[in-house]
Formats: C-alpha cells, structure tokens, sequence
C-alpha cells in the first residue's frame, strides 16, 4: 500500500538526480529550531493586511505556524497612507516592531512598535534617500551579529526593481544607512525575503516578469547571490508572491506566499536544505483573507507538560464517555468505563516517554513496547522499525487543547496536523479553524484505566 506523505514528495535519490539536473547543489540548510522544553512553548504571531483593507494590520497568533487565531483586527491604521506588507520582529528592548509599505509609490517606509503585539504606536516614516518611484515590501532581517537591517524592493521608473538593504545605525531603529544594492539579484525582482543559515544567507524573490518565486545563495548579505533555482522549481506554481519565511519546531522551513490570482493563501515546507518542498497546501481559514505577512517564531513560557514514563489514558473532551485505545492495533474513542472487561481498559492505557523524534515531545507506547503512530495519516500501534520516519510518525507534541486541562498532540513530522477523532476512529488531520475540530482534537490526560 503506498503511503501518503505530506513530507518531501522525492526521495533522496531522485532529489539529488535533480540537483545534477538544474544546476549547482545547494548548500545545506541544517536543523534551525526545535521544538521547545518543558514548561515553555512555541509562539508564531503573523502580521498582515487583508482583501478587505489595505489600510489596517490584523495580528494572528498560531502555535504551530499552521492554525492562527486572531488577536486583533484591525490592530494598527497609519495615521496616513497604507499599511501594506507588515513585516514583524521583537527586538534586543523587548519590543515589537513592524515595517511596511505606505504607499504604492513614493521613496517611504513606515514604522509602528508595541509592547504586547496588540496595541500599536506610529513611530515614523522613513524616507528612502534616493530618487526612487515605487518603495515596496519592507522585510526585517536580524544578522547573526545582532545586526538589524531592512531589504526592500526599490524601482526608479516603475519596473526593474532590485532588493537594497537599509542597515539600523542606532539601537532605537530611528536612523539607517544609505540603501546597499542586493547584488546578483534583479533587475526586476520584489519581495526579496532573506534568511541566514550557518554562514549562508538564503533569498527568496519574486521574478516580476514570470512571476514565480525564484531562489539565490551569498556569503554576503549585500551578495554577490547567485541564483540557484529559477522558474517553477519547487512546484509552488505562480504567479506567486509575498513569501516569508519561518523555522519550523521539527527543524524544517516553512514558506508562506501568496496566490494573489486564484485568491489563495499557501505555505510549503522543507526538510533538505531548500532542494526540495512539500506540495502547497492552502492556510487554514485564512487563505484568500491575510495578504503578504510575515511569521515571527518565538519561545516563551507556558505550554502543556506531560508526566514522562508514567501510565495515563486519554478522555475525549466532547464526548467524556469515550477515551482513545486501540482495537485490533487501529487507534479509536470508545467507551471505556470501570465495567469494561479487563483487556479494553488496558488498550486504552498507554505510558508517556519522550518523543523518539525530539524528547521535548510525547511518544505513548502499550505495554509490549508498541507505539502509537500515523500510517497515512490514520493512528495505529506498531512496533518501532528503528527508522526516522517511525521516530517521527509517533512523535506528537503537547499544545493546550480547547478546555482547561486538555491536550492537543501535534504530529511532529506533519506540522499543523494534530490527533483527532472523527467517526470515532483516531487520525492525525489538518487543523481547521472551527469549534468541532478543537473539540475532537482535545483529550483529557486522566488517570489510567489499568
């Protein structure tokens, strides 16, 4: 039976057959994030403008870079002009701090800060020196030498745009250097989004003219970049734009970008360095609605602790009655109560250990050393095979379920996939922005039934 995967869609053999195919190999981007300790958690908060207004930023919240809830919207109106391409960071003061676009044309940028994400404060206009007609997509990036610097697309007669980088000359963010050309990049290219990844800094950029999102390596933030990938290299299609990215708690990349033609928002992950990505699906509840964001990924204090090598079951937050086992190794809710016969209350026991993928997650094993894990994407009990795609099929991390005291369990290798029932039997699904959904992806950690 062939599995269904949300992962790579090459296998490594074939994905390095296309690197000999399309050019120079990539160089590698290693692992950049994991998931968190006990007792803290991840915080993605995303800052965009919408279909419905150019003019105000709405402010979302996510724990897993897939399902964002709203803080506010709108969160912040410019006393003039538009808000465009909210790009975030949190600075060495503690505060928050975006940059946009204020206008369609003109040679400004905006700025506005805040305390808790929420409640916004207009700092300034900042004006580009130098004769420029259009001053687009603003993005912050903070170098690895504590460095904070701006990339924004710059265009003398309308067209030919080329990223520059504006760099902060004060801790305050009031003052910056004279714009620095991206070299090796354009011209013609928007939205030029830069990460750094060892001593590599990675640009994704809008191609205007065919409008995919194209891909370039420096050793230098100001370049020369070479261009590695061109055209429609990753399969994302196009016309695309608007990307950002973020690192993920499994160590992979996400990439969000915008189908601005068909009216979809859509993201994309990476576990091999940039070569390869997952086929675009589209973000959940927010597709067609957020317009070119940035995802700011934080740690901060709170999340769910589980007790490590300990028994508990499992009791579903909206139908109490029922609690997760298994039948026949396939994972279910049933009812289990203290009249059940010996053997149901032992399969719906299951001892807490640390993920075999990242031990700042959960695997559940029974007690022969089984361990519950997706199967295309349907929960099961198996035997570890000792691979890494079992290590991280049974791996699920703890987020707060939708009442007090219950667990939502993350799949570690599909991000934004959490455990779920539905029809009562137990899947691993994409998360969905409605009441049912959190309710049928909650469990109540309770004592164990044998």
């Amino acid at each position: 039976m062939a599995r269904s995967r949300t992962r790579s869609r090459w296998t490594p053999l074939v994905a390095a057959a296309l690197l000999l195919t399309i050019g120079a190999a990539v160089p590698a981007a290693p692992v950049q994030a994991a998931a968190p300790p006990p007792g803290q958690v991840t915080r993605y908060t995303m800052t965009a403008f919408t279909n419905s207004s150019e003019s105000n930023m709405y402010v979302y919240e996510s724990p897993d870079a897939t399902g964002f809830r709203l803080l506010r919207g709108p969160a912040y109106t410019p006393p003039s002009g538009l808000i465009r391409d909210p790009s975030i960071i949190r600075h060495t003061d503690g505060r928050y701090y975006i940059v946009y676009t204020t206008n369609w044309t003109g040679n400004t940028i905006g700025f506005a800060t805040s305390t808790d994400r929420v409640n916004w404060t207009f700092l300034r206009n900042h004006t580009i020196p130098l004769t420029v007609q259009n001053t687009w997509a603003p993005e912050w990036f903070v170098d690895t030498d504590g460095s904070v610097n701006v990339i924004v697309s710059l265009s003398t007669n309308g067209a030919d745009f080329k990223p520059y980088r504006l760099r902060a000359t004060n801790a305050a963010l009031t003052a910056f250097s004279a714009p620095a050309v991206l070299a090796g990049i354009g011209p013609n290219y928007i939205d030029t989004f830069v990460v750094k990844v060892g001593g590599t800094y990675h640009a994704f950029t809008k191609q205007e003219t065919t409008k995919f999102i194209e891909y370039a390596t420096a050793t230098s933030l100001t370049g020369p970049y070479t261009m590695r990938r061109t055209g429609n290299w990753a399969g994302w299609g196009g016309p695309r734009e608007g990307q950002a990215l973020v690192p993920l708690d499994n160590g992979g990349w996400r990439i969000f970008f915008d189908g601005y033609t068909v009216g979809q928002y859509l993201f994309s992950d990476s576990y091999d360095g940039f070569a390869t990505w997952t086929a675009p699906s589209q973000l959940p509840g927010l597709s067609g609605f957020a317009r070119h964001f940035t995802v700011l990924r934080e740690t901060v204090p709170g999340g769910v602790t589980l007790p490590l090598n300990s028994a508990r079951s499992f009791q579903s937050v909206n139908f109490p009655d029922r609690y997760v086992r298994h039948r026949d190794y396939l994972g279910y809710v049933e009812p289990v109560s203290a009249a059940s016969p010996a053997q149901t209350r032992q399969d719906a026991t299951f001892t807490v250990v640390a993920g075999l993928a990242d031990p700042n997650c959960y695997s559940f094993t029974d007690t022969g050393g089984r361990y519950l894990r997706h199967y295309d994407f349907r929960l099961r009990l198996d035997p570890s095979d000792g691979t890494a795609i079992f290590r991280g099929d049974a791996t699920f991390c703890a987020r707060p379920g939708s009442v007090s005291g219950s667990v939502a369990l993350e799949s570690y290798n599909n991000p934004g996939r959490y455990l779920r029932h539905y029809n009562y039997e137990l899947r691993v699904d994409w998360y969905a922005d409605n009441a049912t959904f959190r309710a049928d992806s909650s469990f109540r950690p309770t004592t164990p039934w044998a």
